[in-house]
């Protein structure tokens, strides 16, 4: 018989066995707030949790993954302050960074051209990480949620002592 014509999309395939070989779990994606860890992948295919100690895990890494965001800003700020300190120190090769949006017609910190690449750099990363977080957190699984508010409170408690608890960022 030829099944060619049939529709088979209200069909569930996901645990048939085909010739001996099992179907593996195919990732859930879902876009309403959940507690359910039933094929829960996070961020990347690969990390796709389908046990109770993989689920533990998984959510200890998401923890320490948004401590170490913490870790990152800290040391962005430690650099900024090192290289006000450094421009202080030597005016004549540092170069006046002036932003209008910022006020206008006044000179920023001045920094040279070196230390504003590696403030760039420092920021590209902290925003891919940002962004990598807020994705972890679109899970819309509240375990992942937790987590990524756990590990922003212990980065914060680690990171954060000189910092505002107000968040700046428009992500995480």
């Amino acid at each position: 018989m030829d099944h060619a014509h049939m529709d088979h999309s209200g069909m569930d395939h996901s645990g048939m066995d085909h010739g001996g070989h099992a179907m593996p779990a195919m990732c859930s994606m879902n876009m309403l707030f959940t507690w359910d860890t039933n094929n829960l992948c996070l961020i990347f295919r690969w990390w796709h949790v389908q046990t109770t100690p993989g689920l533990i895990l998984s959510l200890l890494a998401v923890v320490a993954l948004t401590a170490a965001y913490e870790f990152l800003r800290s040391l962005s700020r430690r650099y900024e302050a090192f290289a006000a300190e450094k421009a202080e120190e030597s005016p004549n090769e540092s170069v006046a960074e002036r932003t209008p949006l910022v006020w206008s017609g006044r000179n920023q910190v001045e920094v040279s051209q070196r230390a504003h690449i590696i403030k760039a750099a420092l920021y590209a990363i902290q925003n891919f990480y940002a962004f990598m977080l807020m994705l972890l957190f679109m899970t819309y699984n509240g375990w992942v949620m937790l987590s990524v508010a756990v590990g922003a409170f212990i980065g914060f408690l680690l990171f954060g002592n000189n910092t505002s608890s107000t968040k700046d960022g428009a992500c995480h």
